[in-house]
Formats: C-alpha cells, sequence, structure tokens
C-alpha cells in the first residue's frame, strides 16, 4: 500500500513496470506506482489506471504531449493520482518491479537515491497542455482527414465488395446484435441499456470486442462472441463458453491465434483490414443481423487519436455499408435520467389512499373488519 505525505507530494509504494499500460492494469494493485511509456495518455488507459488504484504513475513520455486534446491525464490528477511525466526510458534500467519506489515531488527515487527526474502535473499543468492541444487541433485534424482519405482509396472493398465472414454457429437472422467496445463511457451506456430493459426484452447477440466482453460479464451478462486481437481480454472471459474469433490483418498476421493456441481455446479467423470493431459490425451484417446496437465504440477524431490510429477510413467505409441498421449508443445514458420529483410522488400517495378509501366504502367485509378494529381500540 503507498504512504503518501500530505503538502510534500510523497508518494511511496512498490512499483509495477510495463511498457504496455494495458499489460501493466492487469497486475497493478492498490497502492502501486506505475511505471509506464505511454505517450499521449488515453482515456481508458487512464480508467484503468484508476479504477486498478495506481498511486502514482511514472511516465517516460509525455502523458499530454499536445498534439491533441487527450482528457487520460486529466482525469488521473482529478482522481488524486500523482502523475511524474518525461522521466527519460533509463527509469526502465532503475526501476524493477516490485522494489518500493518513492516520488517525491518531480524526482523518482529508489533505496534513498533519485534515480530519474521529470516534469510533475497538476490539474493546472494538464489543463494548460489540453488548452494547447485545442488551439493545435486544425493542423491535427488536417492531417486525419488525409490520412483517412488516402487509406479510403486503399481500403474501399470494405463497403463495396463481398466479405467473406466466418460462421460462428449463431443465428442472427431476426436478431439484434449488441456490439460493445471498451471505449468512452462504455459502462455507463451499457448499464443504461440494462436498466431500460433493452438486453432483457429483446436478448441481442452479445458481441464483445476484446476488453467489452470483460464489460458484460461485469454485469453479469454472457457474451455469445468475442473478437479481436485477444490483447486486452481476461482469461475468465475467453473461457466462458463464447465463440472465439481473431481478427488476422490482410496477408494473414493473427495476433491472438497465439495467445488461444497456449490457452488451448478453440477459434476462427476473420482476414479482413480495418478495426477489430469494424469488423465485429461486418460479422453482425453479413450473418443477416435485424439491427446492430454498437456501445463504446469509436467514432470521433479524438477518439481515434487515443487508439493510435491516424485516421478512420475503415470505420467510415463499415459505417457507409452498415449504417441503414446501426445504432450508435453512445452516451444513451447522457441521453435522460429519470427523476421522481415530489409533487408526482405525493400525488402517488394520494390516490393509493384515495383508492384505499373507496375499497373500503364499497366492500362490506373491509367495513366490517375496520369497524372491529375501532371497537377493539376504542
Amino acid at each position: 500500500m503507498a504512504l503518501r505525505e500530505r503538502g510534500a507530494g510523497l508518494v511511496t509504494g512498490p512499483a509495477r513496470v510495463d511498457r504496455r499500460t494495458k499489460d501493466l492494469v492487469k497486475r497493478l494493485q492498490p497502492g502501486d506506482v506505475a511505471v509506464i511509456d505511454h505517450q499521449d495518455l488515453d482515456r481508458v488507459a487512464a480508467e484503468g489506471l484508476i479504477a486498478a488504484g495506481a498511486a502514482a504513475v511514472v511516465n517516460v513520455a509525455a502523458s499530454v504531449s499536445g498534439r491533441y486534446p487527450n482528457p487520460g491525464p486529466l482525469l488521473l490528477v482529478q482522481a488524486g493520482v500523482v502523475v511524474v511525466d518525461e522521466v527519460g526510458v533509463g527509469v526502465f534500467d532503475a526501476v524493477t518491479e516490485g522494489v518500493a519506489v518513492t516520488v517525491d515531488g518531480a524526482d523518482v527515487v529508489v533505496g534513498g537515491q533519485v534515480v530519474a527526474s521529470g516534469v510533475r502535473q497538476d490539474v493546472a499543468s494538464v489543463e494548460a497542455r489540453i488548452d494547447l492541444a485545442r488551439d493545435n487541433l486544425g493542423a491535427e485534424l488536417e492531417r486525419f482527414a488525409a490520412n483517412t482519405l488516402e487509406y479510403v482509396r486503399r481500403e474501399s472493398h470494405l463497403a463495396t465488395d463481398d466479405v467473406t465472414v466466418p460462421d460462428v454457429g449463431i443465428d442472427f437472422r431476426d436478431r439484434q446484435a449488441l456490439i460493445v467496445v471498451r471505449g468512452h463511457d462504455y459502462r455507463e451506456d451499457l448499464g443504461a441499456l440494462r436498466r431500460g430493459g433493452y438486453l432483457h426484452d429483446l436478448r441481442p447477440v452479445l458481441i464483445g470486442v476484446d476488453g467489452g466482453a470483460d464489460a458484460l460479464l461485469e454485469l453479469g451478462e454472457r457474451p455469445d462472441v468475442i473478437i479481436g486481437d485477444f490483447d486486452s481480454v481476461s482469461e475468465p472471459a475467453l473461457r466462458c463458453g463464447a465463440r472465439l474469433v481473431v481478427h488476422a490483418y490482410p496477408g494473414g498476421r493473427a495476433p491472438g491465434a497465439e495467445r488461444l493456441e497456449a490457452l488451448g481455446l478453440p477459434y476462427q479467423v476473420f482476414e479482413a483490414a480495418g478495426t477489430s470493431e469494424d469488423i465485429a459490425m461486418l460479422l453482425a451484417y453479413e450473418r443477416g443481423a435485424e439491427l446492430i446496437v454498437a456501445v463504446g465504440t469509436h467514432s470521433s477524431m479524438v477518439d481515434f487519436l487515443d487508439k493510435g490510429r491516424a485516421g478512420m477510413a475503415s470505420t467510415f467505409l463499415v459505417r457507409l455499408k452498415v449504417g441503414p441498421i446501426l445504432v450508435d449508443a453512445k452516451g444513451v445514458n447522457r441521453l435522460y435520467q429519470g427523476r421522481i420529483r415530489k409533487r408526482d410522488l405525493t400525488l402517488l400517495v394520494v390516490s393509493a389512499l384515495f383508492t384505499l378509501v373507496v375499497i373500503t366504502i364499497v366492500s362490506e367485509p373491509l367495513r366490517l373488519f375496520v369497524r372491529s378494529l375501532w371497537l377493539t381500540f376504542r
């Protein structure tokens, strides 16, 4: 557990060291100090660090470089996580897994020795960088649009050609498909769909894209299909009984196959350009789903830059193809939140009392019961 000294900005805790934040989060314990190399820390990574209970984050790179307004670092500092940026790659030699690390201001201390120093971030400094990034957004948008148009020409077959999709042994016809991606607000949107009765009433085919499978399990729902490169989905999710579909890129490279083979789990391969959420939509569409409902998918430039993608050609093309049956549930939890007003509650109570009085007046057994009670307590 980390030790904090108020006012001095001092945090001490065991180090968890990994260049890949998504791998580190899996073994992070409350109070640990996360040592990462993650330029432009994305929202999902930040939420994972917060949920795991990181006391401090020591980053080799700049958590917000100013290239675009990524919200991840702001979430960290607002949650009280100590953030020190740009400490340099040498920290990986100086800090080993499990060693006690002290973050003192902008210094990283091991065994009483300062092994690295960087830039200590707070809410004001992160907000200043985000504001600067917003000022520079025009140039980034121009590059993003140019990359998208270039790849549209290369990947146009996604919208025009017949795609060969694997038969996962599930009948999609006359059913809706719910695709869950671990993107912005995915937990809240998925919870809103459950509270609204959508999952219970319509029983859609549940498709988890990598970590989206764990989101379904956390909600008490078992995914029917898990699709992706399987680098951010838990082993319990892989063993839950869902059909497993490995996303292979053009040429046959399938990064997720090795993990599934090591676990002895059967899988199918879906070779296609684009992101895993794109091919999840294509799978549901080509298999005859009557409606596709998407939760947590990426649609804005910031979403894609957070994923490390310089354009959104494949998503643009896939959405052109499946658009007539696609419903994007992004932000549905903020669409409407019902509130019980005092006036409505009062009217409900008055109506219930009035109903009881009427029933008592017209019902002879109830009149006799009330009369007996009156005589008993008289």
